[in-house]
Order: C-alpha cells, then sequence, then structure tokens
C-alpha cells in the first residue's frame, strides 16, 4: 500500500467534528459576531410546581445528551441567605415567593455561561437557611445549559435568555406525597413542618406565581418524568437544534448537509495545503457528489407508482423533469460531472463573472438553456465567500425569467458574510452546503477556506 494512502485513511478515521469549521484562527480575521453565535450554548428552562419531577426530566435529558456538554443549574442554588432573626422563624418564610430568589446573580451566571466563560455557583444549605460561604459550584462552558426552578420563568429576562422552554405538568396530590418524601428524608424536616408549610406558603405561591408562567411554556409534559415519549422529543429537537449553526436557525433557505466522520474527514484533506492534486481532486469529487445528492432532494417530484418483477405494486415518485445546471466559471465546472453523473443528459450553462476583490465585478459571459425560464436551476459554484458574484448570477437568472424559488445554489464551503449577503437580497434562494467555516478575512477569502478552488481543481496554482 503507497505510504500516501494509509496517511489519508488515518486522516479520515481521526477526523471528527461539527459540520461548521471550529478551527482557531488569528483573531483579526475574525468578526466577533461570527465567532460569538459559533459558541452560544443551548439553554432551557425547566420550570414546573414543587416536586413535580423537574429534576427527574433534567436527569433524563442530560443522559440522553450523553454526547454533548451539559449542565445543570438549578434555581435553589440562588436562595437568598436568611439572617438569624429570620432562620429563628425560618417556618414563617416563604421561600417560594419570587423575592426569596437572587434574580440578579442568576442572570449574571446564565449570561456568563452563554459567553463561554466558566462560573462559580453558590451552595445552599437547606437545613440552615444559609449559603455555604467557602463552598462553590465550579460549571465550566458547555453545548447546553438546563435552568431548572420553580419560577425560571417569573421574570423576562431570564425568559429571553432561554432557546426552549419546558413545564412539567404534574397533579397536586402527587407533588404534595412528593415533597412530603424529599422534604422529610433529604431536608431534615417534620411531616406537620412540611404540610404546614404546604398549606401557607406552596399552594398559594404555585396560583400566584408558578401556574401563570405555564402559557410561557413552548413545552409542557404531563406526568413528568413518567412521559418517556415527551422527554424523546424533546432530546431529538435539541439535537437537532445542536446539529445546525446558528445562520441556519436564521435563514430557513440553509441548507448544511448532516455532518459525518467520512465528511469531516474529507473536508480535513481537501483543505490540508499539501494534499496532491490527483487526491485533491478525488476527494472534492466525493464531497460534490453528496452535496449535489442532497440539493436534488429539494426538487419537487410527482407520486408515482410501478410494477416490480414479482408483479407487486410500488408506490413511489418521479424526479422533477424540467432541470438544468449552471456553473459560475471556472470553479463551478467542477461540479459539472457529478450533476451529471446523477442526473443523466442534464443541460448546463455557464456564467463568467470577473471577479476583482470585492467591487468591480462584471459579467463578462453567460450561455444558458433557451428554455431555462421553464426549469428548475441549480447554481454551481464550489465557494461562497463574499457572495457578490453569486447575486450576480442570480440576478441574471431571474432575468431570464427563472422565478427566484426555483434557484438552488450548491457549494461546498461558504463564509458567513456570503450568506448573509444572498439570503438578504434572495431568500426565497436555497443554499445547499457542507460546511459553513468561520468568516472571510481581508483580502476576501474564505478562513480557514481550502484556498483558490478552481486553480487546484484544475492544477494551474503553480
Amino acid at each position: 500500500m503507497p505510504e500516501h494512502t494509509t496517511a489519508i485513511d488515518y486522516a479520515m478515521e481521526a477526523a471528527s467534528g461539527p459540520h461548521f469549521s471550529g478551527l482557531h484562527l488569528d483573531d483579526r480575521f475574525l468578526s466577533s459576531s461570527f465567532t460569538d453565535s459559533i459558541k452560544q450554548p443551548f439553554v432551557i428552562g425547566v420550570s414546573g410546581g414543587s416536586a413535580s419531577g423537574k429534576t427527574t426530566v433534567c436527569d433524563m435529558i442530560i443522559q440522553q445528551l450523553h454526547d454533548h456538554r451539559v449542565v445543570l443549574v438549578n434555581q435553589d442554588s440562588f436562595y437568598r441567605g436568611l439572617t438569624a432573626e429570620e432562620s429563628a422563624r425560618a417556618h414563617e418564610y416563604n421561600f417560594d415567593h419570587p423575592d426569596a430568589f437572587d434574580t440578579e446573580q442568576m442572570l449574571e451566571c446564565i449570561e456568563t455561561l452563554k459567553q463561554g466563560k466558566s462560573v462559580q455557583l453558590p451552595i445552599y444549605d437547606f437545613k440552615n437557611h444559609r449559603r455555604c460561604s467557602e463552598s462553590f459550584r465550579q460549571v465550566n462552558v458547555s453545548d447546553v445549559i438546563i435552568l431548572e426552578g420553580i419560577l425560571v420563568f417569573h421574570d423576562q429576562r431570564v425568559r429571553d435568555l432561554m432557546n426552549m422552554k419546558i413545564f412539567v405538568d404534574t397533579d397536586a396530590d402527587v407533588r404534595l406525597a412528593r415533597r412530603i418524601r424529599r422534604d422529610t428524608v433529604e431536608r431534615g424536616r417534620d411531616v406537620n413542618s412540611v404540610l404546614e408549610q404546604y398549606a401557607k406558603f406552596v399552594k398559594p405561591a404555585f396560583d400566584d406565581f408558578v401556574l401563570p408562567s405555564k402559557k410561557y411554556a413552548d413545552v409542557i409534559i404531563p406526568r413528568g418524568g413518567e412521559n418517556h415519549v415527551a422527554v424523546d422529543l424533546i432530546v431529538q429537537h435539541i439535537r437537532t437544534k445542536l446539529g445546525q449553526h446558528d445562520l441556519c436557525k436564521l435563514y430557513p433557505n440553509i441548507y448544511v448537509i448532516q455532518s459525518t466522520f467520512q465528511i469531516r474527514g474529507m473536508h480535513t484533506l481537501i483543505r490540508d495545503k499539501d494534499i496532491s492534486k490527483h487526491d485533491f481532486v478525488f476527494y472534492s469529487d466525493r464531497l460534490i457528489r453528496l452535496v449535489v445528492e442532497h440539493g436534488l432532494g429539494h426538487l419537487p417530484f410527482t407520486e408515482m407508482q410501478v410494477v416490480t418483477p414479482t408483479g407487486s405494486v410500488y408506490s413511489g415518485v418521479d424526479f422533477c423533469k424540467k432541470l438544468c445546471g449552471v456553473s459560475i466559471v471556472r470553479s463551478g465546472e467542477s461540479m459539472e460531472n457529478a450533476l451529471r453523473a446523477c442526473c443523466k443528459g442534464i443541460k448546463i450553462g455557464k456564467i463568467l463573472i470577473h471577479r476583482d476583490g470585492d467591487n468591480g465585478q462584471q459579467l463578462i459571459y453567460e450561455k444558458l438553456p433557451k428554455d431555462i425560464s421553464e426549469r428548475h436551476v441549480l447554481l454551481l459554484d464550489p465557494v461562497l465567500a463574499t457572495g457578490n458574484s453569486a447575486n450576480q448570477a442570480i440576478e441574471l437568472l431571474i432575468q431570464k425569467g427563472v422565478p427566484e424559488s426555483y434557484i438552488i445554489f450548491l457549494n461546498l464551503i461558504s463564509a458567513p458574510e456570503g450568506i448573509h449577503c444572498v439570503s438578504k437580497r434572495f431568500p426565497s434562494v436555497k443554499i445547499v452546503t457542507s460546511e459553513i467555516d468561520v468568516a472571510i478575512n481581508e483580502e476576501y477569502r474564505v478562513v480557514p477556506g481550502l484556498g483558490e478552488f478552481g486553480d487546484r481543481y484544475f492544477g494551474t496554482d503553480d
């Protein structure tokens, strides 16, 4: 086996990570808004009555998200410590009122975590009703932050920090039974004091503060931790959001193909400046084929039935017939073979746009199918950088009578600036890419990027 093959196989196996490039770059290349958006964790608020099963639901979510960094922040950590005088009459203190919590400190901690920084959370002693002055809980940077507590929906400022709000809904008698068991076993209280506190403070506070906040929930879970179906659906949604670049949440027309170790490995190889031309072309072609197949999946279809060799009827779909490709010369021509391999006999047009930095672009040449206004168009260009060339090509297609919603723009990598540029001007154009990179630098190159794709692909970079 050749030596370079072993190195490639090793890179393919070792590469891993999210579907957007998370490389460390010189700060002068990066726009803070883009780097901040990449680091933003997914914040989940979990509320509900006392002993409704909030902690159980949180534990189930954490267990199912085992392959992500998840931290649990309890609102109970932010109870205000009682003075000696208040402690002497602790049975008269309302621990279920919003004023019992230090909301300002809780806000500060969550905002710090969202900024990608570690925090030290206070530890509350429920037996002495004070914070442990010398003990703190260190909470590090994470992918998911779960904020749990009876009143986490009460303050709008806290709600605004959340990406998802869950309310755990459990019958009152079940909650009371759980509270008696928890407070007597874990918090050293007697049954009479628990019942007295429940009647005097807990139930009125639930009616006045907790239940009204239910209307802010995105998801309501009946029966708490017993509802495995609800928790599974929530985890599935969280996984989907974690797998999306923030730009996909901002623009619904952006589609990034699902990342795998193979895709990440191919990107590792074609981004390597020392890879041979043969291997660059080989792995680029593989990636291009995946992007083309994904793009074809966004075309309309019609249902049809066929008879199989066994005499059975199979209900399937028929491909879109009115279709063509348009490559932005010359890098876009590298994607033509993959399109022809997927769509037999497809017509392919060409657009040549002169690039001179970020400005001064002009159309040099276009040759398009005469009936292009009747076709869906797959626009081909492996790199979306500033978006100016793409916008000019899309504008030309629209002038030729192609509806904006009929255009699907296919590329291997996209810069956030280019996505903003195209999506704001043409929100109905679908953009399909295999990775979203970090930014473009002062020379209008995508970073980390992969260099001048056309030169590397066609061997004219020497």
